[in-house]
């Protein structure tokens, strides 16, 4: 079980959150513009590193707010994201 802190609720339980992918993935500039191999390079290729990731969070019962952490892939350890 992880323990995630929230910036807002402080350190809650890991079944309060929703998990939202790796964080810092830009919507593209032009949509319409992208291919096909585009649009699946987009919504579906992410990093998936063996230590520290940055990911998104949704406090779903809680403050229902998103914010970012980074997180060990081995250890689950969280911390703050810079």
């Amino acid at each position: 079980m992880m323990l995630l802190d929230c910036p807002f609720c402080g350190p809650r339980d890991e079944n309060e959150f929703h998990y939202g992918g790796q964080a810092g993935i830009a919507y593209p500039e032009a949509p319409g513009e992208l291919s096909d191999a585009e649009w699946a390079e987009y919504v579906f290729m992410r990093d998936n590193p063996r230590g520290w990731f940055r990911e998104r969070w949704f406090h779903g019962l809680g403050c229902r707010t998103w914010f970012t952490v980074e997180r060990h892939t081995v250890t689950h350890e969280i911390r703050k994201a810079p």
